[in-house]
This record gives structure tokens, C-alpha cells and sequence, in this order.
């Protein structure tokens, strides 16, 4: 933004001479560029996490977005079915410790010779201190009697070095790494406060990439699953740092599969690069980003959430009662698709035809009563559209849009919101938060294979070290819908 001019004293003096017009003119094109500067900057500090794409960290303790949550008017805590994980005593325990009566707490007769007719019992679960185990692996040698060569036994395929550690522990140090983003250093601080044992962190590192080339072929198998599905997609992408430079994320991801990837750009570059999005079957949900909508032949959704956000930031800043009309509108039509019979696909025509009908009109009141934009202040010519008011760009794009935006009615597949891959990109982002960036490509790329191969497992129902095992052993878990492709391939 350029600095506001403001004139000089002469120049003040020079259009006074000039008579009431020009004092007028003046004051005009002054006051007229400080109210454009003013009204930029005013919109950029209401904008927050509640009403724009800027994340919940940049809202500081000030701001109270509003929610975009609905009261459920549900108590808080357990609800009723829920099974709970009340802590409950078993019928087997490990141990069992009798605390003897000496005495009686009355009289102090002496009780040591007295039956006792039965226990108060109590019961603690308690982890036993763990200490790592070394195991010596002896392969015989001996030698043949009759062609005097000898002969050694075979080592098990998982031991192949004179000292090295075992799965389960490096399974440990990726799950602490990978999973929960804990630093190396702190990484090697719990295994050793935890087992004993003292290691680098060029092990735990060692470790990431061992997991990782474990992993690739489940990786692949999910980007070719990705590339022919016929159900709805997500997609999003977030910035990272690697090396000190920006690079960026993207993320694929359905109800049971997730694939992340990184690449230098955000746009069309990385889409080419992955893939997925220029051949992708299915319905593509995704935000308003301009790169998507360059492929002609993928049919495009659009995050309603997005459109939330941006609709509660018109209707605060510029008092656009249409916006709020239209929050109501998006927020009814969800409500009648979630209240549908599940053998339905769709709403019902009667309900599509009053639902568009509606969608229309309130667009129509909004570019009736949208503010034009005044601009007092030159801008540098640039390429593109020419400049519009905030409220005119959302208008234009709800109108332009409006079969992306209201995909979710036509087609029950489709999702409201994209909320599928912003979970997803949240541990991302969560990583940044507590580690910081990557140091390299080769570690963001190995970071990118196992979070996908872990929110993979968890999609399916699998515990994280467990699966973490399974594939430092050589034999990853595989989800149920790669199974067939897996097959094929072998």
C-alpha cells in the first residue's frame, strides 16, 4: 500500500487562492483516499478465524469469533448409549496383596489368630518398571565332515547387523516422532527416561526412513486408488517451511484413505506434479483457490464452511442483511439434507426448484443493495479484473458458483464442508506449531509417507504403534479398500 500524500502548506495555500471549488476538490480527494485507507484497514482487523481463512492462532485473546456451530441442546458430558471407559476392576488380577488386621481398631484384643470372614477389596493398575531386554542372536558354525567347508546358520531376516534395534523400540521412536511431533531431541530424552536406553538422533532419524521405505507401496497404492475413485475428494494444501523456504503441502483424502505430498508451488504446477486433481473421477471439494478450476473436465464442490466465513464477514463489516438471509438459506438446506431418509441420493425436486428459487433471490437483494467501490486513490494498473467491492466479489462468485456451492444438496455424497482435509492438514500445521519446519526435501517427503500411512490406519480403525510395528516387521497394514489393488499388483 502506498503512503497517503497529504499537501504541503504552499499547496494548501495555492487551491484557498483559488476560491471555495477548489478547497472543495481538494478536501474531497483528500478525505476521499484517507476513507479508502481507512476502510482497507479496518476490514483487515475484523478479520479473523471466525470469518475469513486466517487460522484460530492469528485471532490473539481479544477476539471471540463467532462459531459457526449450532447448539445441539444436549447436556454436556457422556450422552446417553455412550459406553464410556470407566475404570473397572477385573476378576484376575496380576497381584494380590492382603493387608492383615493385628488388632481390633476398639479394644486392641489381639485378631492374628482370627478367621477372617472376608475383604474389602481395592485394586491399582500400575505399569511395572520397563527395562530393555538385549537379545543375543548365536548363528552355529560347523564344519561339513566330509567336504571340510563350514557352514553358518541363517540369522532371522529382521537381524541383520552385529548390534542394531528391534522393531518394537523403533516403532517407539517413530510413534513419539511422527505421530505425537516430538523434537529428536526429546524423542531420545523419553526413550531413555522411559526404558534406559541411550540413542542418537541420528537413530530416530534412521528410523523415519526405515518406516517410510516400508510404507511406499501402501503410499502409492493410495494415490492410484485416489486417481480412480468415483467418490467425493478433498483436497487443500498449507505452507510449510523447508530449508528456510516456503514450500508447500497438499493433501488428498477421503472418509478412509489420506495422501500427502509436497511441492515447491501451490497451483497448477503441483497438481500436475501429484497427479490426482487433473484426472480425478469423482466430486472435487475444495475451496474458492483459482488453480482448481483450471482443469475443465473435473467436476468441482465447493467448502460451504468457506463460504460461512466469508458471508459473517460481510454481513459484520458492511451490515449486508442479505448475507445473513443467506447464511439461514445454506444452513436450512443442510439441515433438510441431514434430516433425509438414507435412501435418498438428493433433495426432492419440489424442494431443489424452492431451494434455488430462494438462493436466487437473496443474490439478486444483495447486488441491489451492494456498495460500489469509490476508489480516491489510484491503483497501479495490473493485470485481470478490475477492482470491485469485497461484497461484489462474493456476489459475483455465489452467482457464478452456484452449482459447486450448492453441490452438497444435489448430491448427497458430497459433504457440506471440507472439513475432511482440514483435519487432516491440521496435524500439518500442528507439527509446524511444535518442531518447527522440515530440514530438508528428503525429510518433509519422508514425513508426508508415514502421516499418510498413520491417518490412513486410523481412518481404519487401527492403533498407530501397532500398525508402526507391522511395518518395520515388512509387513505394513493395508486398508481393506487397497486389499484388491494389492493383490493385482503382486
Amino acid at each position: 500500500m502506498q503512503s497517503l500524500q497529504i499537501p504541503s502548506e504552499e499547496e494548501i495555500r495555492a487551491v484557498f487562492r483559488e476560491g471555495e471549488e477548489a478547497v472543495v476538490k481538494l478536501f474531497q480527494e483528500v478525505l476521499g483516499k484517507m476513507a479508502t485507507r481507512i476502510q482497507r484497514l479496518e476490514d483487515q482487523i475484523a478479520k479473523h478465524s471466525g470469518n475469513s481463512s486466517k487460522p484460530p492462532s492469528s485471532d490473539g485473546l481479544k477476539k471471540k469469533p463467532k462459531s459457526l456451530r449450532q447448539k445441539s441442546g444436549k447436556k454436556s458430558g457422556g450422552q446417553p448409549g455412550h459406553s464410556g471407559h470407566t475404570l473397572k476392576a477385573v476378576a484376575n488380577p496380576d497381584h494380590v496383596q492382603v493387608h492383615r488386621v493385628q488388632r481390633c481398631h476398639y479394644c486392641q484384643v489381639d485378631l492374628e489368630k482370627v478367621e477372617a470372614q472376608d475383604h474389602v477389596k481395592r485394586q491399582v493398575f500400575e505399569i511395572p518398571p520397563v527395562k530393555g531386554e538385549v537379545t543375543e542372536h548365536q548363528a552355529e558354525i560347523k564344519t561339513c565332515p566330509e567336504c571340510h567347508r563350514e557352514t553358518v546358520g541363517a540369522f532371522p531376516a529382521e537381524v541383520s547387523q552385529p548390534v542394531q534395534y528391534g522393531e518394537q523400540l523403533k516403532a517407539q521412536m517413530v510413534y513419539f516422532h511422527q505421530h505425537h511431533f516430538v523434537p529428536l531431541a526429546r524423542t531420545a530424552e523419553i526413550i531413555e527416561d522411559l526404558y534406559g536406553q541411550t540413542l542418537s538422533e541420528g537413530t530416530i532419524v534412521e528410523a523415519c526412513h526405515a518406516t517410510a521405505r516400508q510404507v511406499e507401496p501402501v503410499y502409492q497404492l493410495t494415490k492410484i486408488e485416489l486417481t480412480t475413485t468415483k467418490e467425493t475428494g478433498h483436497f487443500d494444501e498449507t505452507g510449510s517451511r523447508i530449508s528456510g523456504k516456503l514450500w508447500w503441502v497438499h493433501v488428498v483424502c477421503t472418509a478412509l484413505l489420506t495422501y500427502y505430498a509436497v511441492h515447491r508451488k501451490r497451483g497448477r504446477e503441483a497438481l500436475d506434479a501429484m497427479g490426482i486433481f487433473p484426472v480425478f473421477k469423482g466430486k472435487a471439494m475444495h475451496d474458492n483457490y483459482c488453480s482448481y478450476f483450471q482443469y475443465e473436465e473435473v467436476i468441482n464442490a465447493l467448502c460451504n464452511a468457506h463460504h460461512l466465513r466469508d458471508l459473517i464477514f460481510v454481513c459484520d463489516q458492511y451490515q449486508q442483511t442479505w448475507a445473513e438471509e443467506m447464511i439461514k438459506l445454506l444452513l436450512e438446506i443442510k439441515t433438510a439434507v441431514e434430516a433425509s431418509s438414507q435412501e435418498q441420493q438428493s433433495l426432492l425436486p419440489s424442494q431443489l426448484i424452492d431451494f434455488e428459487n430462494r438462493y436466487d433471490a437473496i443474490l439478486e437483494t444483495g447486488f441491489q443493495s451492494c456498495p460500489v467501490l469509490e476508489l480516491a486513490e489510484p491503483l497501479p494498473k495490473k493485470r485481470g479484473k478490475p477492482k470491485q467491492h469485497p461484497v461484489k466479489n462474493l456476489l459475483d462468485h455465489l452467482k457464478v458458483r452456484k452449482t459447486e456451492t450448492l453441490a452438497f444438496m444435489y448430491d448427497f455424497k458430497v459433504p457440506f464442508d471440507n472439513n475432511q482435509a482440514e483435519r487432516d492438514l491440521r496435524m500439518v500445521k500442528l507439527k509446524q506449531k511444535i518442531s518447527g519446519g522440515f530440514r530438508s526435501e528428503g525429510g518433509a517427503q519422508v514425513f508426508c509417507r508415514i502421516r499418510s500411512y498413520i491417518a490412513t490406519a486410523r481412518k481404519n480403525g487401527q492403533r498407530v504403534l501397532h500398525v508402526l510395528q507391522m511395518a518395520l516387521k515388512g509387513a505394513p497394514f493395508v486398508p481393506p479398500i487397497l486389499q484388491a489393488r494389492l493383490n493385482l499388483s503382486a
